[in-house]
């Protein structure tokens, strides 16, 4: 049986997306790309990854402006 991952930390959502982790941060940080804070760990569901990145399709993540913000 596996168990598929709920939740990653930013490095793993910048592995598993191939985005890098300084604009993965960002986005956290812009309040774009929705998290749980889990003391000073930020954790992101796989689901609203997957989401985030299928809104922002053909967007540039480094320009703030261009991001769309998943509620």
């Amino acid at each position: 049986m596996s168990i598929t991952k709920l939740g990653m930390t930013i490095e793993e959502a910048a592995e598993c997306s191939g985005i890098g982790r300084n604009t993965m941060r960002k986005l956290v940080e812009w309040k774009k790309l929705p998290v749980l804070k889990v003391g000073r760990k930020t954790i992101i569901r796989s689901d609203t990854l997957e989401r985030f990145m299928a809104v922002n399709q053909g967007r540039d993540l480094r320009n703030q402006a261009d991001v769309r913000r998943l509620d």
